[in-house]
């Protein structure tokens, strides 16, 4: 018998993704693994477990975890789960480690090889395993859809015999995969879109999905980029002029997108109480940051405020998984991407290289200790998040960073997961 891969049920209420697809069932099949998907763990995700076990899996049960090898999940295991794991395991997972050092703390004590997918090298090698930016992706196209469904009217121009219907004006703050996706959904659905980012380069990708690009482009708007492509942090005179144009802009819009992310940071307020109060009746805002505490003041996570002008603050909760079917398929592939490369393909087992690049920067405990460098303390020295980066700083989307090509020309850095002020 072969190593055991376990594919559980998420137990979060709040997430119906699955960390396996029938397609990537076959694929560790192939890889020499026996596959135990738990009962019901891809019915949120619209994947019976019929279809799991027509791809090779054993449909079984949750303890059955306590023989795993490998554990593939969606988010980081509870310590009830932990008490189940074998000592050894291999899990993988968005973990979100800031700020949870007695959770980073208890995958050591559990004895297991902790790997938090979202700190995967943004290089070349690694796109196909990057969770964060496709399920950024997608998270971008749901907030279009869902601003559409609570503005309640037609996006597109309609030109009719009982007169005609406006474009919806759609406004993107934050240029980054989410971002991009949300303008090109927004202009496949007839708005008109407008769009700003710090960074210079966010101009051209922009124009190029035929938006609108909307930055005080002075001196200091054109060195606002990292080697990395990272935005810097703003001066305060830039923040100001910033500030004043976004504002005025706000005021003319009927959905506005924000979605600047930092690691290891709360979410920049991008979006103050004075500008929503400056939006029409009727008017939407989506904040996709609002698990981070939001870029919008008054944003609340799970809920839709309604403010006393009649604007909609929309702050849905893990959007990607709004519609799990899709992201848990690309998130499955990710996952199988990364365990590939952690197999030894002549014995057919699991082989964890140490010195790998992908296994560095990702492993986060290993033989009962913490062993990521961002996190070596996390139960000794509580990790104390730094304060939000204020309502006037505009900031690229963490997951923007362009990847260092095959050729080498188009340079990049992997994102550090220690916060460095700005994305």
């Amino acid at each position: 018998m072969g190593q055991t891969v376990f594919i559980p049920r998420e137990l979060d209420a709040n997430e119906p993704r699955v960390a396996a697809s029938p397609d990537t069932v076959k694929r560790l099949t192939a890889l020499g693994f026996d596959v135990i998907v738990e009962a019901g763990a891809g019915t949120r995700s619209r994947i019976p477990d019929e279809e799991f076990a027509k791809t090779g899996a054993v449909i079984g049960k949750a303890s059955d975890v306590a023989n795993a090898d490998v554990v593939l999940k969606v988010r980081r295991p509870t310590d009830a789960e932990l008490k189940i794991y074998k000592s050894g395991a291999a899990v993988i997972a968005i973990m979100d480690p800031y700020g949870n050092d007695a959770a980073v703390a208890a995958l050591a004590k559990a004895g297991v090889t902790a790997f938090s997918m979202e700190f995967m090298p943004r290089i070349t090698r690694a796109q196909s395993m990057d969770v964060l930016s496709s399920q950024a992706n997608l998270a971008g196209y749901q907030a279009v859809i869902d601003g559409a469904a609570e503005y309640d009217r037609a996006l597109p121009m309609m030109m009719t015999a009982a007169g005609t219907v406006p474009a919806a004006k759609v406004f993107i703050m934050g240029v980054g995969v989410a971002g991009l996706q949300a303008i090109a959904t927004a202009r496949r659905l007839g708005a008109v879109v407008t769009a700003t980012d710090v960074r210079p380069a966010a101009k051209e990708q922009v124009a190029s999905l035929g938006a609108k690009f909307l930055a005080v482009e002075d001196e200091e708007f054109k060195a606002a980029e990292t080697a990395g492509g990272y935005a810097k942090e703003m001066s305060k005179e830039y923040q100001a002029k910033q500030a004043a144009l976004t504002a005025e802009h706000i005021a003319k819009q009927d959905i506005v997108i924000t979605t600047a992310l930092i690691p290891g940071r709360p979410a920049p307020k991008l979006v103050s109480a004075a500008m929503v109060a400056s939006m029409k009746p009727g008017s939407v805002i989506i904040d996709l940051a609002v698990e981070r505490g939001g870029n919008v003041e008054g944003a609340e996570a799970g809920k839709i405020v309604t403010t006393v002008n009649n604007v909609k603050i929309v702050g849905h909760l893990n959007v990607p998984g709004r519609i799990a079917a899709s992201a848990s398929l690309l998130y499955a592939r990710n996952l199988f991407a990364f365990v590939e490369t952690l197999v030894d393909k002549t014995t057919k087992t699991l082989a964890i290289n140490r010195d790998d690049d992908l296994v560095k920067a990702t492993m986060l405990t290993d033989g009962g200790k913490v062993v990521h460098p961002a996190f070596a303390k996390a139960d000794q020295q509580p990790y104390v998040e730094p304060a939000a980066i204020p309502a006037t700083t505009m900031v690229a989307d963490a997951t923007a960073a362009p990847r260092k090509a095959a050729s080498g020309k188009a340079a990049s850095k992997s994102p550090s997961p220690k916060p460095k002020g700005t994305a």
